[in-house]
């Protein structure tokens, strides 16, 4: 079997998002980059159930080349990404907090010093049907120089250089997302970062970062 131990990742990550309810049913998909070759999530095969037999693996064209089932329906979406950016892998998510946001914002200011995390001011990428190639390219446009976005009325997505670091990121941006929902909620204006302040903030985490992935 192709990517064995990718493809079992992928299940891991699922049920783990599943855990942390970031996702809702099957909606939601996971994938990682290996060359020129993508493994990712399957189509509406439920999380409790899903095997790394399962798990598609494709091409950069979307040809599938293994899986029992078919990729997820944002293929277009995760192979785009992988085009424009340097991505080791992606996890898309319907949360609460970043959907209702994306219904209401079409970016997220530097309110929190985890946006440094994401490389500034969130982004809400338009609508367009899930599936598409017009959703592919918003989300990969608001993804420009950033590791994370929102989808309007959808949902979210990070990247990372492989699958922990995307996933890392889910939980964070969520509580982005939720902090600015309950400032909204106040009625009164939302504090912002300044440049300099978020350049500060950027060197902290940077050795933080380095710091836990030494420890670990």
């Amino acid at each position: 079997m192709l990517y064995e131990a990718e493809r079992q990742q992928i299940v891991d990550t699922c049920l783990e998002m599943a855990a942390k309810g970031l996702v809702v049913g099957t909606a939601g998909n996971v994938s990682i980059r290996v060359g020129e070759h993508v493994v990712m999530s399957p189509s509406a095969v439920p999380y409790e159930t899903m095997t790394a037999a399962d798990v598609a693996v494709v091409d950069m064209d979307g040809k599938q080349l293994e899986g029992n089932y078919k990729p997820s329906s944002e293929c277009p979406l995760h192979l785009s990404v992988y085009k424009a950016t340097d991505a080791g892998a992606i996890t898309h998510n319907h949360a609460p907090a970043s959907t209702a946001l994306g219904l209401v914002v079409d970016e997220i200011p530097i309110s929190h010093y985890y946006s440094a995390m994401f490389g500034g001011a969130i982004r809400v990428a338009p609508y367009a049907t899930f599936g598409t190639d017009e959703l592919a390219s918003n989300v990969t446009n608001a993804l420009n120089g950033r590791l994370g976005a929102l989808m309007a009325n959808h949902g979210a997505i990070t990247i990372g250089k492989d699958l922990p670091a995307a996933l890392d990121k889910l939980p964070y941006l969520e509580y982005i997302c939720e902090i600015e929902l309950r400032a909204l909620w106040t009625g009164r204006a939302v504090k912002v970062l300044t440049d300099e302040q978020m350049a500060e903030a950027s060197e902290g985490i940077k050795g933080y970062t380095a710091h836990a992935a030494n420890e670990g």
